[in-house]
């Protein structure tokens, strides 16, 4: 049996991990964390494109998740002013839409599908280098540890180890101007925001949120940042000292986003947010890239992790039909390479209006309700929550 090192253990990995043996090739997943972290950390847009590539294997992530339904996001101004709303995902056949839920959570579901299907995950194997045999590859760890397959899947993110292996020149991945700051905040006395996401173009910053129907409240905090910043920087914000400086920016702005700042439980985190606009090379060899190893997109569509799950179910399609490993990875990259470009390109634009100076703001809030009407309808974003997989139907090389 064919089998296929796969170079992290995040939702890619996972669910490359699950098509594969699907597609009837041996997964080995190795993840360079020691342990998983299932209970911290950010929540994520799982779109519905994203929920029905899972399906294609098998998956029913709605089952095993406690996820928030969010078919709907509503716009408005830092004034308070509704500016219009959007569709977030098209509604699948039995009703599913897409979902907001902890990244901790949805690794730790695909984890245990992983697990249950006899699937081998190692922690703690970094990846340090690989080396091609005329029978396979061979991935050496930063343990001293090996392992050796008949071909390699880097879903090792958007500071893939796997891509700088690769292709040595790749692009490095490229900042946004966008600092991502969220957390969790309870007892805000805010009514539940039943299907839908709350959008707020701020003075200052962007901000968005959603209340559960426990009240529980999931929010994010978008800010301009003209330079890269620096991580250790970051590391030494405390969650009171974020708490201060969000509250600043956002004084002149609706009374909602204070209220939830006020009522924060945990921590917050911070990340300068990236993005891989085109990278040349997506194989060599018996080695590929998926996810955001290849194409990273910025959160603002709300697409990354549904892209990493469909590269995952294509690239599986692609070397259950294929003749050879080749003409499989030259197959992928001619049937996904469009779609995600497009994606990266589409979530950039969004992430460029999030910010804008007090000009700006007047053309953005009389013009966005006009152009959310005729360019924003569920028709216009058809081609990226549409898209279907169909696991039965052979790949064409």
């Amino acid at each position: 049996m064919t089998t296929a090192l796969i170079i992290g253990g995040g939702i890619g990995g996972l669910t490359m991990a699950l098509a594969l043996r699907c597609a009837g090739i041996e997964p080995l997943v190795h993840e360079a964390y020691d342990r998983p972290d299932d209970y911290v950390g950010s929540f994520l847009n799982t779109a519905s494109n994203g929920l029905d590539a899972l399906r294609a294997i098998g998956v029913d992530l709605t089952r095993h998740v406690d996820g928030v339904p969010i078919p709907r996001m509503v716009l408005s101004s830092g004034s308070g002013k509704r500016l219009g709303e959007v569709a977030n995902g098209t509604r699948l056949p039995d009703g599913s839409v897409s979902v907001c839920v902890r990244r901790g959570e949805l690794q730790r579901a695909l984890r245990a599908q992983v697990r249950a299907s006899g699937i081998p995950l190692v922690f703690g194997k970094r990846l340090d280098t690989y080396r091609t045999l005329p029978t396979g590859v061979v991935a050496r760890f930063t343990d001293g540890t090996e392992a050796s397959g008949d071909l390699l899947v880097g879903a090792d993110g958007i500071h893939s180890r796997t891509r700088a292996l690769l292709h040595p020149d790749a692009p490095a991945p490229r900042f946004t101007g966008l600092l991502s700051v969220g957390g969790y905040s309870e007892g805000t006395g805010l009514a539940p925001t039943t299907d839908t996401q709350h959008l707020v173009f701020g003075k200052r910053a962007f901000f968005g949120y959603l209340v559960r129907e426990s009240g529980e409240t999931y929010w994010f905090a978008n800010l301009h940042r003209p330079d890269e910043p620096d991580r250790r920087d970051l590391a030494a914000m405390t969650t009171d000292r974020w708490r201060r400086h969000l509250a600043a920016l956002f004084a002149d702005d609706t009374p909602v986003i204070g209220r939830v700042l006020d009522h924060l439980v945990g921590e917050i985190g911070a990340y300068p947010v990236y993005d891989i606009p085109t990278s040349p090379v997506w194989h060599r060899g018996p080695a590929a890239l998926i996810g955001d190893a290849v194409h990273a997109t910025s959160p603002s569509a709300g697409q990354g992790a549904s892209m990493a799950i469909e590269d995952a179910v294509v690239l599986a399609q692609c070397l259950r039909d294929a003749p050879d490993t080749t003409t499989a990875y030259t197959t992928y990259e001619r049937l996904r390479r469009p779609r995600v470009e497009k994606v990266v390109a589409y979530s950039r634009t969004l992430s460029n209006s999030k910010t804008a100076g007090p000009v700006a703001r007047v053309l953005r809030d009389l013009m966005m309700p006009v152009a959310l009407r005729y360019f924003a309808n569920p028709a216009s974003h058809a081609w990226m929550y549409d898209h279907h997989i169909d696991w039965d139907r052979p790949v064409a090389a």
